[in-house]
C-alpha cells in the first residue's frame, strides 16, 4: 500500500522528479497602449473600453493630466475620475457597457463618491477652477470637494464647492444610521497648505504652532436636501497624543535612514494627514491608512471621530488605503511604496515591499497576521505596487479583488488571515517595451456581479468571475445575488445574504474543500464520520453515525441504513437516497437536505446554527418529520417538501 502511494503521488501533475512548474503566464506578456497581450485565470474580461476624447493624451497615454482615477457606482452607473473631469457609464448591460456623458472639471486626482442624487468629487490640484475652467490662470481658485446633482444623470450640475487648505486627494463618505437628512465627508489632503490668501485659515505652522492646517483630516456635513448648504464643521486632530496633546503624535520621522531596500524613501511616511479612510458606519468603525501609520477609528460620532488604535511598519514606505472585513474582524492596509509611478514588483523587491499588511481586529485593537503581495514579477517597465479594491461578497469568505497598477488585478483570499493566498487575476503587458508609462489598474472593484475595473491609461473595463477549484459556481452565484444600490469603497456596508440555493450550496463547496475522508466508490458495513467525511457518488451498506465535532457532506450518494448525528459541526445531504432514518440534533455549523429521498422518520432537533437557517428542501421524507427547538427555525427556500407522514413542530410549513 505504501508502494502504491508513493507511486500515485509521483503521477501527479507538477510533482515527478525533476519536473518544474509552469511559468506564470503573466511573465513575459507583449507590450502595447491599447493593443497589449494578456493573460488571465479565473477571470474573464467581458468587456472593455478606450477612454474618450479630452481624457487622453495620445501622444503621451500616461500623461497624469489625463489619468483615469477612482470609481463609484449607483444604480445602473459607473461614475470614473479623471484628473481632468470624470465619464458616467450605463452599465445596465455589463457585457455592453455605454458612455452616458463626460464632464470635463481638471483639477486631480478626481476621486469620486455617489450618495442618492449626489455626486462627490475629490479635487487637490492648484489648477482647478471654482467653475470647472481649463484655465489655471483665470477664475477663483478652487481645492476641496466639489458636489453634483445627478439626478439628470446624462446633465450633472455642480450645486456645491467647499474649500479645504489642503485640497482633496481623495474623500470618504460617512453616514450617521441615525441621521439620513445628512452625509458627512471626511476630506483627506495630502498637498502642501495653500496660502491663507485664497482661504482664510490655512496656516502653514509647525506643530506647535497656531491651529496648523496639517495633522488633521476636515470634515464636511452635506444636508442630503440642501447641499448646497455644504460646509467643514470639524477638524479633528486624529494623530494627536492622547497624553501631551500635541497634533503630531504619530510618526514623525521615517523608521531607518533608507527603505529596507536601500532606496530613499518615496513616499516618507511621516503622518500629518490620512491618504485614505475606509468607513463603515454600522460597526461605527473606520481604518485609516495615513502615510507613516495605520489607525482605527472610532465614528459612532461622525463629526468628532476618535483614533482608538495605531501600527507602524518599518517595510511600509507610505500606508495607503483600507478595506475591513465583512464582520469587521480582519483590515488589509496597503502600502504604496513609490508612489504609484515606480516598478515594485520586481523580481528583487522582498514580499513585505509594497504589499499588503493583514491585521487580525481583537477588541478594536489590531494584530498583525501576514504580508501578501502580487505574487508574480512584472518588468522594469510596469509601474506596480499594492494599490485599490474591494471585497467579493461570497458568504463565509474573505475575498478581495484588487488593482496593483500595471501588475494587474489578483483576487485575495483572506479567510485565513494569517495564510492569504491568490485564486483568480487579469493582467496585460507593459504599455511600452523600452520605459516605465504610467498606468495599469487605479481600482478594481466588484459591484452588482461583475468586476470593474479603472485603467489609468486604456480605459473602462468589465470582469466575470469564472468557476474554479477555488471559486464554485455556486459561491459565484451566491455573490451575484448580492445587490446594493450604489457602493463607494470607501463606504462599507455589511453584507446579508438571503437564504437560497446558491448559498446553501456554496457552504456545502467550502466545506467540501476540507474534506478529510472521502469515499466515492462503495463502503460496505457502518461508517462512522470524523473530521470531514464527504460522500461523492458513493454507496454505504450500512449506518451512517456522525460523531460530535465531525461533518458529513453527502452528494449524489446511496446509504442503506439510518444517518445520526449529534453534536456535529454540519451535515449535508445533497441528492442523496437515504433508506432508514435521519436524525440531525445539536449541530453547530450547517444543516442541510436537498433534493434527498429519506425512507424514514427526520428529525431535526436543538441544531444551534448561528445566522444560518438549517435547510430542508426539495425532498421526499417517507415518514414523519418534526423539527424541534432548532435556532434558527429550518426553512424550505420556497421548495416544498413531500412528507408521506406526520409533519410537527417548525417543519410544520415546510410540506
Amino acid at each position: 500500500m505504501a508502494a502504491a502511494a508513493v507511486l500515485l503521488v509521483s503521477l501527479l501533475p507538477g510533482t515527478a522528479s525533476g519536473q518544474e512548474p509552469a511559468p506564470d503566464p503573466r511573465i513575459g506578456l507583449g507590450a502595447g497602449w491599447l493593443d497589449a497581450q494578456s493573460a488571465s485565470s479565473n477571470l474573464e474580461l467581458l468587456a472593455h473600453l478606450d477612454k474618450p476624447a479630452g481624457f487622453v493624451n495620445p501622444a503621451n497615454p500616461g500623461d497624469f493630466g489625463y489619468a483615469g482615477s477612482d470609481l463609484a457606482f449607483g444604480g445602473d452607473h459607473a461614475f470614473i475620475g479623471n484628473f481632468n473631469g470624470f465619464n458616467i457609464y450605463d452599465i445596465s448591460r455589463p457585457t455592453n457597457p455605454a458612455l452616458v456623458t463626460s464632464v470635463v472639471c481638471p483639477g486631480g486626482q478626481g476621486d469620486l463618491s455617489v450618495h442618492g442624487d449626489l455626486l462627490f468629487m475629490s479635487v487637490e490640484e492648484t489648477r482647478g477652477r471654482l467653475d470647472c475652467g481649463t484655465n489655471p490662470a483665470a477664475g477663483t481658485r478652487f481645492q476641496g470637494v466639489r458636489v453634483f446633482d445627478i439626478s439628470d444623470v446624462a446633465n450633472p450640475v455642480q450645486v456645491a464647492a467647499v474649500q479645504t487648505c489642503r485640497g482633496s486627494h481623495t474623500h470618504t463618505l460617512v453616514t450617521d444610521p441615525d441621521d439620513s437628512a445628512n452625509v458627512y465627508v471626511y476630506v483627506s489632503g495630502t498637498a502642501g497648505v495653500r496660502p491663507a490668501s485664497t482661504m482664510a485659515g490655512c496656516n502653514n505652522t509647525p506643530a506647535a504652532g497656531d491651529d496648523p492646517a496639517r495633522w488633521r483630516i476636515d470634515v464636511i456635513k452635506v444636508p442630503v436636501a440642501a447641499p448646497e448648504q455644504a460646509a467643514i464643521v470639524s477638524g479633528p486632530r486624529l494623530f494627536a497624543n492622547p497624553q501631551t496633546g500635541a497634533v503630531d503624535g504619530l510618526q514623525n520621522t521615517p523608521p531607518a535612514p533608507t527603505h529596507p531596500s536601500g532606496s530613499g524613501w518615496s513616499p516618507s511616511p511621516v503622518t500629518d494627514a490620512c491618504h485614505d479612510i475606509t468607513a463603515y458606519p454600522e460597526l461605527g468603525l473606520a481604518a485609516g491608512a495615513c502615510e507613516g501609520n495605520g489607525i482605527l477609528i472610532d465614528i459612532s460620532d461622525p463629526v468628532n471621530p476618535v483614533r482608538i488604535d495605531e501600527v507602524s511598519d518599518p517595510n511600509f514606505a507610505y500606508w495607503h488605503s483600507a478595506t475591513l472585513s465583512n464582520d469587521g474582524k480582519k483590515v488589509i492596509f496597503t502600502d504604496e511604496w513609490g508612489g504609484g509611478t515606480g516598478a515594485r514588483c520586481r523580481t528583487t523587491d522582498q514580499p513585505q515591499w509594497g504589499a499588503n499588511a493583514i491585521f487580525d481586529i481583537v477588541d478594536r485593537k489590531m494584530r498583525f497576521a501576514s504580508y501578501y503581495k502580487l505574487p508574480v514579477p512584472q518588468t522594469l517597465q510596469e509601474n506596480c505596487v499594492a494599490h485599490n479594491g474591494s471585497l467579493i461578497p461570497v458568504p463565509g469568505r474573505d475575498i478581495l479583488a484588487q488593482a496593483w497598477y500595471q501588475g494587474g488585478i489578483s483576487l485575495l483570499d483572506f479567510t485565513d488571515s494569517a495564510n492569504p493566498r491568490e485564486i483568480g487575476y487579469f493582467d496585460r503587458g507593459p504599455i511600452s517595451p523600452t520605459s516605465i508609462m504610467l498606468g495599469g489598474f487605479w481600482s478594481a472593484y466588484w459591484y452588482n456581479g461583475q468586476v470593474y475595473g479603472s485603467e489609468i491609461a486604456r480605459g473602462f473595463d468589465v470582469f466575470g468571475l469564472k468557476p474554479s477549484k477555488d471559486l464554485s459556481a455556486a459561491e459565484i452565484a451566491a455573490a451575484r445575488e448580492v445587490r446594493l444600490p450604489e457602493f463607494n469603497a470607501q463606504h462599507q456596508t455589511r453584507t446579508t445574504w438571503t437564504p437560497s440555493f446558491a448559498t446553501a450550496r456554496a457552504r456545502f463547496d467550502q466545506l467540501a474543500r476540507t474534506c478529510t475522508s472521502t469515499v466515492s466508490k462503495r463502503h460496505n458495513g457502518p461508517l462512522t464520520v470524523t473530521g470531514v467525511t464527504c460522500l461523492t457518488g458513493a454507496t454505504v451498506s450500512g449506518p451512517v453515525t456522525v460523531r460530535p465535532g465531525a461533518s458529513l457532506l453527502a452528494l449524489d450518494s446511496s446509504i442503506s441504513g439510518p444517518v445520526s448525528a449529534s453534536n456535529a459541526a454540519a451535515v449535508h445531504l445533497y441528492r442523496s437516497t437515504v433508506r432508514g432514518p435521519v436524525s440531525i440534533t445539536g449541530t453547530k455549523g450547517s444543516t442541510a437536505i436537498v433534493e434527498t429521498e429519506i425512507s424514514g422518520p427526520a428529525v431535526l432537533t436543538s441544531n444551534r446554527t448561528g445566522t444560518v437557517e438549517p435547510i430542508v428542501a426539495d425532498s421526499t421524507v417517507r415518514g414523519p418529520l418534526s423539527c424541534t427547538g432548532n435556532s434558527p427555525a429550518p426553512i424550505n427556500l420556497g421548495a416544498a417538501n413531500t412528507v408521506r407522514g406526520p409533519v410537527a413542530g417548525q417543519c410544520a410549513s415546510l410540506d
